[in-house]
């Protein structure tokens, strides 16, 4: 990670030339990650989450196959963080979260990503402990493209290619790509389905085993195609119109009991932008949207599935609407604005292709009937600086409700208010202080309200919205070679939504629970060409008391200690070569009462080379964990199905993360 703030102070004092400047990944602002450049420096594969986890220490990882990963961020996902894709909303289909937001974008369309830990963004529904700001590619007037070819160990391909240009008045701009894997082998050199084998053989759950046709089949398919028109209307006004489509194809889960046919989505974004138009209106922004996605998960490849497979299929339908104005009183800089979303979600099962049935005849009820999550909302921050202080605050005040299409679930009303301040004292050009204090909420999604998975209740229809209370500080100090930024936080977390598996029925339940932890991270300049960026990320939750009929208080996702170290040498303005090291702690600190296992700690090393010839064509290549080490991140908290490999639901797969990694990439660009 590179990390613009210590780096532009650096060249001041040691005269770094511009292209060293150019060369920023990671930008570092007080509360804020800036990943650049995503599209040209994360050409492993088009998985952003692995590309995250790479790059922010308080990120990890959650594995489920060898593309669609999730995310955790200071321990929290879901619902409890928000991904924001050029401002619009993209939720997936699946109870089992096999197609989370991040899986809907590819790392080669995007062109930075902000992550912003905490309860302080108001402007988008349900940012309760961090926020994923996406932002993708824009079309340029001058005509430009690139087209590039990847390839890696466990038969992996990626053919992507993008055009862009236009004139004064109008910008265009194409992407597209397509991609493909087998499946990848872990450090034992055991492939997905070799891993199931292992794990169920002679147990009574070999069946979730591959059928012999189908052990050796690709882990997924993928294509995806964008196009983007910008149109000036006049002097201040623009027009900015996208469509992209994602299509995936026979995704394996060998963790869950299911795989996934196909995983499609379709995100439409519209956007109208006025400058100028009065002292009280520096800027007036709308945006509509609309996001699909469509996910049906099945058997048809297990043993299990070989004479009658199961299929459950869902959908999901995301609209939304936003205009917010920006102006100047006073030196303030304030927005206001309106935001509105709906969100419909909807759930069946099928047998063999048709709609299934219980013994009596009756079909088997949805697992989702047609739910809808409105909100609507109303929010204003401001931005101002006074004497040496940046002061950021925030207000937003939520109205939710959720509906079920059953008359047998109840409607649920939610209303909050959230609001922040964040405040930066600038003690001098080489020392800051800040200190930030917020109140968040997030309602229940439909799953944890509703959910009725081969009539067992899983949702618990009367939960309450969670609230995140939460104070951030710390410090950044900017030596001549040096930097270090040190960030601790404590979260209160009222009625916080989790996973109770001693229950027969409505496993969701409320507890107020507490997260706390430290972030330290910075850079050492060794040489003006010679630098190292490090990581650092503690945390550890608890609740407030155990769940009912339970004794643990652990809260589930909480890997203590995670570093990212990075050694860089920059041995031209355009060339490169990194020795990277990701590693964490032990992790014995468990939600055992609800699935998780103790796991081991990990460290691997990875490497890379760029080089750039003739302005134009880039060839980079590179081995992620270097030393073929066996070993796993993802842990086994049971609000996922996974599959159970012994006699108790307590015996879980553990997947195993990739081995020994070889890629090489060649692009060009013009």
């Amino acid at each position: 990670m590179k990390r613009g703030l210590y780096i532009i102070a650096l060249s001041s004092l040691i005269h770094a030339d511009d292209a060293s400047l150019q060369k920023v990944v990671v930008e570092e602002k007080i509360n804020t990650q800036i990943i650049k450049e995503v599209s040209s420096e994360e050409i492993k594969s088009a998985d952003l989450a692995d590309a995250l986890q790479k790059n922010i220490p308080s990120i990890n990882i959650i594995r489920r196959s060898g593309i669609a990963n999730d995310i955790l961020l200071r321990g929290q996902k879901r619902d409890n963080i928000n991904i924001i894709i050029d401002g619009t909303k993209v939720c997936g289909a699946c109870v089992n979260r096999m197609d989370p937001p991040t899986s809907h974008v590819l790392t080669n369309y995007i062109n930075t990503v902000q992550v912003t830990e905490g309860p302080f963004d108001v402007e988008n529904f349900g940012t309760l402990s961090g926020i994923v700001n996406i932002q993708t590619k824009k079309p340029t007037q001058k005509i430009e493209g690139d087209m590039s070819v990847n390839v890696g160990s466990f038969g992996y391909q990626k053919m992507a290619g993008s055009i862009s240009g236009g004139s004064d008045k109008i910008r265009l701009l194409l992407l597209g790509s397509t991609e493909k894997g087998d499946q990848y082998k872990d450090g034992n050199g055991d492939t997905l389905a070799q891993q199931v084998i292992n794990a169920t053989e002679g147990k009574p759950s070999a069946g979730a085993q591959y059928q012999p046709r189908y052990q050796d089949m690709d882990a997924f398919t993928k294509s995806t195609l964008t196009g983007k028109i910008f149109v000036d209307l006049s002097e201040n006004q623009e027009l900015r119109a996208s469509y992209t489509a994602n299509r995936s194809d026979d995704v394996l889960y060998p963790s869950s009991k299911m795989d996934a046919l196909y995983d499609d989505s379709d995100i439409y974004n519209l956007e109208y932008i006025l400058s100028n138009l009065s002292t009280y209106s520096k800027s007036l922004h709308l945006q509509l949207y609309q996001s699909t996605v469509d996910h049906p998960m099945s058997t048809i490849y297990r043993k299990m599935g070989a004479v009658n497979y199961k299929t459950h299929a869902l959908t999901t339908d995301m609209k939304g609407a936003k205009i917010k104005n920006s102006f100047t009183i006073r030196d303030i800089d304030l927005t206001v604005g309106l935001d509105h979303s709906k969100r419909n979600w909807d759930g069946h099962f099928d047998l063999n292709g048709t709609a299934m049935k219980m013994p009596n005849g009756m079909l088997v009820p949805k697992s989702l009937d047609d739910v809808d999550t409105t909100n609507n909302a109303i929010f204003i921050k401001a931005d101002q600086k006074y004497h040496h202080s940046d002061i950021h605050y925030g207000l937003r005040y939520d109205h939710t409700r959720v509906e079920s299409a059953s008359q047998k679930e109840p409607d649920n009303h939610y209303h909050a208010l959230s609001a922040n301040i964040f405040a930066t004292l600038h003690q001098n050009d080489r020392l800051s202080y800040f200190a930030g204090i917020g109140k968040s909420s997030r309602v229940p999604d439909p799953r944890e309200l509703y959910l009725l998975m081969m009539g067992k209740h899983f949702g618990t229809p009367n939960l309450k919205q969670t609230s995140n209370y939460e104070l951030d500080l710390g410090f950044e100090k900017i030596y001549d070679r040096f930097s270090i930024k040190t960030k601790a936080y404590y979260s209160a977390l009222k009625d916080y939504i989790a996973f109770n598996a001693s229950k027969e029925k409505n496993n969701f339940e409320n507890v107020d629970a507490n997260i706390y932890g430290i972030e330290i991270s910075g850079d050492y300049m060794a040489l003006d060409n010679l630098y190292l960026d490090y990581g650092f990320s503690y945390k550890r939750g608890e609740k407030s008391h155990p769940l009912s009929g339970q004794t643990g208080t652990n809260l589930p996702d909480m890997r203590p200690f995670k570093a990212n170290l990075a050694l860089n040498y920059d041995y031209d303005d355009a060339n490169s070569a990194k020795i990277e090291f990701i590693g964490a702690t032990h992790w014995d600190e468990i939600d055992a009462e609800n699935g998780e296992q103790k796991l081991a700690g990990y460290g691997i090393v990875n490497l890379k080379l760029s080089h750039t010839f003739a302005h134009h064509i880039t060839v980079t290549g590179g081995v992620d964990n270097l030393f073929d080490k066996n070993y796993a991140i993802t842990n086994t908290y049971r609000d996922l199905t996974l599959l159970t490999t012994g006699a108790s639901v307590d015996d879980v797969m553990l997947l195993n993360e990739p081995g020994r990694y070889f890629y090489a990439n060649v692009s060009y660009k013009f």
